[in-house]
């Protein structure tokens, strides 16, 4: 399991880089909202709607190599988008760096799936921490960098992916150890698979990612408009995904012993009201306000992880990427609107926005049955 963490670690920090690189690429580039906008779409498509797609083929073939290669894919991606002489190859390299994090999700997923056991939401709890610690260590490296070497000091983003990396390279036979075998007299133990309840759940995660990525998109831009430096805006986003790690240890366990339904709604409840204090109230309440939004919110991706798994036991890998890509790259693709929608009207506009996403995410969510803990999971093909 630290190995899988690191290894989502390493793909979420290229992914969390970007936020905290936009304000300097806004200013290279002479960009608008929406151009900024379309800069984390393009990262979000890549990292996100084609990860069904590695899902399948990691179901029917098996595919332990994209855990390597992506990390190595997504660190690279986005050394090379900070330093662009243009903001159209900037735009592909972010695509590039998004299709590393892409392969890297559905079978680090899945893995940890097969190393969690009985306590799956724990063990997915653990495989999310590392990815909330990458993301948050994102614009904790980049700002520095940027600011003391120019974009080009971005460049020194790819290190510690390709590491990572190479460790996952290395520890490949010993991954292979985890992977269950099928049931001898090929009989399927895996379960009913009940794709209507996922169906909506997708759309809940779709509903609490339209908020998500606003936020992730707009905080930063939003501080740098109420006169705070570039740096500020970005060391609160990283307040944000650390309060996400904390979050992330408590939901898992609690999803465990409570149930995930109840985990995740009661996330909702808290995720709306908690926006529209940082929008109205602001200063020290809203940044507090802000760090509870992150443990909601990153806090129950792991949860929600789980859920699709244990709708569609026989298709962990493609749950998988549907949870986390199909999903939440549809609600980063609404987040593109906000851009439009700020500049059209103004950032607070787009933020009102983010705070009532959630809402509609609560009203699919109490539509939700309860997930099936299973003892064990089995992959369509080892």
């Amino acid at each position: 399991m630290t190995l899988l963490a690191s290894g989502h670690l390493g793909t979420d920090f290229a992914n969390g880089a970007l936020p905290a690189l936009l304000p300097f690429l806004v200013d290279r580039f002479g960009l608008t909202y929406t151009l900024a906008a379309t800069l984390m779409l393009a990262s979000t498509v890549s990292s996100s709607l084609v990860q069904p797609l590695f899902g399948l083929w990691s179901d029917r073939r098996g595919a332990i190599w994209l855990l390597p290669l992506g990390v190595g894919l997504a660190g690279v991606g986005i050394a090379l988008a900070a330093d662009a002489p243009s903001y159209w190859s900037c735009l592909v390299l972010v695509v590039v760096s998004g299709i590393g994090v892409a392969a890297y999700h559905p079978e680090g997923s899945k893995f940890a799936a097969y190393t969690s056991g009985r306590r799956r939401a724990s063990g997915m709890s653990a495989f999310s921490i590392g990815g909330n610690i990458g993301f948050a260590l994102g614009p904790i490296v980049a700002t520095p960098l940027v600011l003391g070497f120019g974009l080009r000091g971005g460049l020194l983003l790819a290190l510690p992916c390709l590491a990572i990396a190479g460790a996952l390279v290395v520890a490949t036979r010993f991954l292979r150890t985890f992977v269950p075998k099928r049931a001898e007299d090929g009989t399927d133990s895996t379960g009913h698979e009940r794709r209507g309840a996922l169906a909506v759940l997708l759309g809940v995660i779709a509903f609490r990612s339209l908020a998500w990525f606003g936020l992730v998109t707009f905080v930063p831009l939003w501080e740098v408009s109420l006169g705070h430096s570039k740096a500020h805006g970005n060391h609160l986003l990283s307040l944000i995904l650390l309060a996400g790690g904390a979050g992330t240890i408590f939901a898992g366990p609690a999803a465990d012993r409570i149930g995930r339904r109840p985990i995740l709604l009661g996330s909702l409840v808290l995720t709306a009201p908690l926006i529209a204090v940082f929008v109205v109230v602001g200063g020290i309440p809203g940044a507090i306000a802000l760090m509870l939004v992150g443990a909601c919110v990153i806090g129950t991706f792991g949860v929600t992880m789980v859920m699709s798994q244990e709708y569609l036991p026989r298709h962990i890998g493609m749950a998988s990427g549907l949870s986390v890509g199909l999903s939440i790259g549809l609600g980063g693709i609404a987040a593109v609107a906000l851009g439009a929608l700020a500049d059209a009207v103004d950032l607070r506009a787009a933020l009102w926005v983010c705070a009532a996403a959630p809402l509609a995410a609560l009203a699919l969510g109490v539509l939700l049955p309860p997930s099936r803990a299973r003892r064990r999971l089995e992959p369509a093909v080892s």
